[in-house]
């Protein structure tokens, strides 16, 4: 789309506005949305005017212009359907690749819940892990769904938590989940060998949003002595799939 165009200058100017959000203030008027963009006033205020006539910006009483912040909330409400929709495509086809149990995972307190799940009979799992809750610091997911986090924001996640032993394995405190996330991220996915019960052997990587948030986590899961073996086809198909969710979900890698 080129810039020159009257739609391209009207997203240049909401862009603008939201860059001024993103810089800490409120908004901006229009001699300041036209400074930012170095373009003629009136121009960008008819740019201005024509986006908020659209729903995609609100003019304050101050007479500043600010996002609309229901076109966020509909842009995260198409991201949870597609989290759904997209990840069931995602969950197949990496079951049918890997033929292992597969699953989708997102982050509640300092546990992971099981949000989608693709089972093929092969994998030898049985029983739904569908809605239910795992601790973090040793489930399949939790070091993709805490890929990005703070080390501070770790800490906080796991402040009340009792390092409960689940497997031979499990991580014996927050600077060893810590320790095993770090090497996770230098490897480009985690592995989780034992730590949420003896003989489990997983591999996850983290699924963002449009915003570039972490929602989920894409697993592989499978008994250790069948699954490790395979760890680098497996690891490959895994990041691909989950390439794609990132990309369904609107994520634009940066360079």
């Amino acid at each position: 789309m080129s810039k020159t165009s009257s739609m391209g200058r009207g997203i240049m100017a909401v862009l603008a506005v939201g860059a001024r959000h993103a810089a800490g203030h409120p908004g901006g008027t229009v001699a300041d949305i036209a400074v930012d963009l170095g373009k003629d006033r009136s121009q960008v205020s008819r740019n201005l005017r024509t986006a908020e006539q659209e729903g995609f910006l609100t003019r304050t009483s101050r007479r500043t212009y600010a996002l609309d912040w229901s076109i966020l909330t509909d842009a995260q409400l198409l991201t949870e359907r597609r989290l759904q929709s997209d990840g069931a495509t995602a969950l197949d086809d990496l079951a049918r690749e890997a033929d292992e149990a597969c699953f989708l995972g997102v982050l509640h307190g300092d546990s992971t819940v099981t949000i989608g799940e693709s089972v093929p009979a092969s994998s030898n799992l049985v029983g739904s892990w569908l809605g239910r809750p795992y601790p973090a610091y040793c489930s399949d997911a939790g070091q993709a769904v805490l890929w990005e986090a703070s080390e501070a924001e770790v800490r906080t996640v796991f402040a009340a938590v009792a390092f409960v032993r689940h497997g031979p394995n499990t991580p014996t405190d927050v600077d060893d989940f810590l320790a095993r996330r770090q090497a996770a991220r230098a490897r480009g996915y985690s592995v989780v060998d034992e730590e949420a019960e003896p003989g489990l052997y997983s591999l996850a990587v983290p699924v963002r949003d449009f915003k570039g948030d972490v929602v989920a986590a894409l697993q592989i899961v499978g008994i250790k002595e069948r699954l490790e073996p395979r760890r680098e086809a497996c690891a490959a198909a895994l990041v691909a799939q989950g390439e794609w969710l990132e990309s369904r979900l609107g994520y634009q890698p940066r360079d």
